[in-house]
This record gives structure tokens, sequence and C-alpha cells, in this order.
């Protein structure tokens, strides 16, 4: 028999799965402006005891769930604290509600992260000093977005999601961690709440799914037992570099993130960079039962290196319609050849040959993630990727000269999952009626500040539809 949440008058008025950023900033959004009953649920662990064998120097222990990834905060807790704070890049919102409406979001977010103990310095900002950058970029194929960053540092992002956590809790938000959800409940086309992992339901008119990009084949399924829509996102596969700090500083000292967008000369495809981490160093993350790289920088603890990721956009046709599938097979392959991840020197790459402890040793650059082991991405990526990569890496040594010397680091593999992208309206309610998705795992953001905008806007259109029986009183 299932257990019940909600019986004697304890329905809640709005249950949010998922408790990264799109998950915490519905809740601020909806307790801050109403009386709602709010039940919040992830299955990760609370923040501090969020813990990963991998960042104090162990082996992955393949934890389950990732607590990089899951638990409160979600991946933004333990990311490097990047504010993107332009809609031009981190998501598609405004793609639903316009650059206008998407902006205001964005700098209400970024107000709230201030408030909760954010860094003032922001990098990137138009000036004569970009514009001549930029220029000069184009010479070499690629061309510079202009996106103005927060940086908060990995070791200060936790401490303000734990400040989000203290108020939520005081304004009477229930928050449940390590409890998974396993069904959404729909009833005549209505959400009507949500079946736990084990096997309790909990009663509810709306429901918020925030899952993020460790959720997204948890949605996937959801959106396969409720009919839902989805559209399909290209899928980004590529390598982690890692070089010294020195070769990036110039452009890294004036936008913090440099967000370079090229297409290749041999296949027209989309190379860009991604999550760039200046003094920083390579993580490990696990989800979905695979092993994949990732990059953070911390405020105020620096390496003698910068790391970046390159990633290639991939879009697939009929009869295919699981990228999220295909990116897990190639971080598989690397897996299984590797134990983990693969690091190799560029110039191993290119002459065609992998990268063993003995030549590894020899390198200039010294890895700062130990646990990689040597080896060749060539037997992991597809040659299109490949050559896309390598060609995306010259581009950037025209403008940065040393990134392409041999003994620059390639990571395998790093894979954003970004593929299951509901049909919503631009109040990002799905087709169930009082169901409504944001975040990453949603497929509609790509980053820490469009998933919480997308999750003020959800609060916001939940407030403007209020339904029989809410105990709020706005």
């Amino acid at each position: 028999m299932r257990l019940r949440i909600g019986m004697a008058g304890q329905r809640y008025d709005v249950v949010i799965v998922g408790a990264g950023p799109a998950g915490i900033f519905t809740a601020l959004e909806l307790s801050r402006r109403s009386e709602l009953r709010i039940a919040m649920f992830d299955k990760g662990p609370p923040i501090e005891k969020r813990r990963c064998p991998a960042r104090e120097g162990l082996d992955c222990a393949h934890c389950h769930p990732c607590s990089v990834m899951t638990g409160w905060g979600g991946a933004g807790a333990f990311s490097d604290g990047k504010l993107t704070l332009s809609p031009n890049a981190g998501g598609l919102l405004a793609e639903l509600l316009g650059e206008q409406q998407t902006q205001a979001l964005i700098d209400e977010v970024d107000t709230v992260f201030i408030s909760y103990g954010a860094t003032r310095t922001v990098y990137g900002k138009p000036g004569d000093e970009f514009e001549a950058l930029a220029k000069k970029n184009l010479l070499a194929g690629l061309r510079l977005v202009s996106v103005p960053i927060r940086h908060i540092g990995t070791e200060h992002c936790s401490g303000i999601m734990a400040r989000m956590y203290a108020d939520l809790v005081r304004r009477g938000v229930h928050i449940h961690l390590r409890t998974p959800v396993a069904r959404v409940l729909v009833n005549g086309g209505e959400v009507c709440g949500v079946e736990l992992g084990d096997g309790t339901v909990v009663d509810s008119p709306r429901v918020v799914i925030a899952p993020g990009r460790e959720g997204a084949p948890w949605l996937k399924q959801l959106a396969a037992e409720l009919g839902l829509s989805l559209v399909r996102n290209p899928v980004d596969v590529g390598v982690r570099v890692e070089l010294p700090a020195v070769v990036t500083e110039p452009i890294t000292q004036l936008l913090y993130e440099f967000k370079f967008l090229y297409y290749s000369r041999a296949f027209d495809d989309l190379v860009r960079t991604f999550c760039v981490c200046p003094y920083g160093e390579v993580t490990l993350e696990y989800a979905g039962g695979v092993m994949t790289v990732n990059g953070h920088s911390y405020a105020d603890r620096k390496t003698p290196n910068t790391n970046f990721a390159l990633l290639v956009s991939k879009n697939f046709t009929e009869p295919f319609d699981d990228p999220v599938a295909y990116g897990q097979s190639i971080a598989r392959l690397a897996n299984l050849l590797s134990g983990g991840v693969l690091v190799q020197r560029l110039g191993d790459l290119e002459a065609g040959r992998r990268t063993n402890a003995q030549r590894l040793s020899r390198s200039v650059v010294i890895p700062t993630l130990k646990s990689a082991t040597p080896g060749d991405l060539g037997l992991v990526l597809p040659y299109r990727h490949i050559v896309n990569i390598l060609e995306m890496l010259h581009a950037l040594d025209q403008v940065m000269p040393g990134v392409c010397s041999p003994h620059t680091l390639l990571y395998g593999v790093e894979v954003k999952f970004y593929s299951n992208r509901l049909k919503l309206t631009p109040r990002l309610e799905t087709e169930v009626r009082g169901l409504y998705a944001c975040g990453d795992g949603a497929g509609i953001t790509r980053g820490l500040v469009q998933a919480a905008a997308s999750g003020l806007l959800v609060a916001r259109a939940l407030l403007s539809d209020r339904v029989p029986g809410d105990s709020g009183q706005g």
C-alpha cells in the first residue's frame, strides 16, 4: 500500500523536484511573495554532507548519486560559480521570452546572488579593448561573444547555497533531501502530485520539475510516461584543455571567461569554448553511470594552469532520437580504456601515438587531475570530432600563442547532456496542466544564471495562476 503525504490538510500547494539553482530560485521567489505550502525534494545529500573523494585526491568512488552533481545546490554548488550575465549565453530563455525580458530576469538573479555574498567584480564588459580583440579573432575564423561574468569561486558557492537553504527553512519551506521522486502523478490531464521512491504519494495541484543535467535520463523517462513532447537538442562532446595560465592570461585578465565560436573548415560543425577556469583545476563528474571531466576555479586558491572545454555540437536527425545515449557511449568507451578519464598530450595526439606515463612525466604542463590515465583519445573520439577540435586549437593558437604547444594536455571526454528539451509555453508550463519545468534538465538552460532565471519565471507563473484550495495569502 502506498503511503500518502498530504492527508488531513497537509497537502502542499507546490512541489519542486530538484534542489539546484532552478528549484532554489523557484522556492525563494514563492516563499518571498506568498504563504504557499512548498515542498522540495532532491535525491542528493545536504550541502554539508556532499563529499567527493575525487576532489580530495582519492579515486572516484562512483557514488550513487554523485555528490558533485546532486544534492542541495545541484551541480552549481560545486561549480566555480561563474555568473554569466547575458541572455546570449547560458541557455535558450531568450528564444522563449526575447532578450529584454531575459536580461531583466538575469539582472534580478544577479542581485539575489550579491545579496547572499557574491563578489561585486564583473569581468568582460564591452569596451575598446574587447572590440580590438574581437576584430583580431575574426582573422582566425573565431567569433568572440561578449559576456559579462561575475566569478564567485568554488569555495564560496557552497556557502551562498547554504545561506539560501537556511532562509528557505526559516520561511517554512519543507526541504526533503536524499528523497528521490519516482513519478509525477497526473489525473485528467492535470498534475495531482508526485510519488517518491519509497512509494509515498505527495499531493499537490502544481509540480515544478527542475532535475538538472544529471536528471536528464529521468526526465526523458517521465516524458514518455506522460506523453510529453520532446524537442531534440544537440549533444556536446569534446575535451577539456589544460595549459599554462600565462598563455591565456592576456584574455582572461580582461574577460575572465572567453567564449569563442568556430565553424570547422572540414565539416562546418560548430566548436565552442566552454567553462574557462583561469588558474583552476580539472575535476571529475560521475552521472548516468559514466565518468566525465569538468573544471573549477577557486577565488582564493590558484594553480599554475588554466583549463577550458572544447565542445563539438552535433544535431541528429531521423531515425536517431537519443543524443544522450550517444554521448554516454563515447564516455563509456573512455572509461573502459582508462578506468576513468584519459589524458593525452596534444603533440602525441597529432603524431598519432598514445601518451604513456613516461611521456606525460616529461610534459611541461603538470596535470591537475592526478587520477587521469595517460592514453589515446584517437581510440575514443570520432574522427570528425578530433578534426574539429584540432582545427579549433590551431585557430586559438593564432590569438593566444602557445595553445598548440605539444605539451598542452587534453582530457577526455567532456560531455554536456542537454538533449531532453521539453515542449514548453513561455511560462515554462508543459502539456500537462499545472506541471512546469525549468533549469538545465529541462533542456532550456545551460548554467547557473539562466537556470535560476527560469526558476523565477516559473514562480511568477504559479503566483499568477492560483487554484482553489491554495493556502497562500499572496
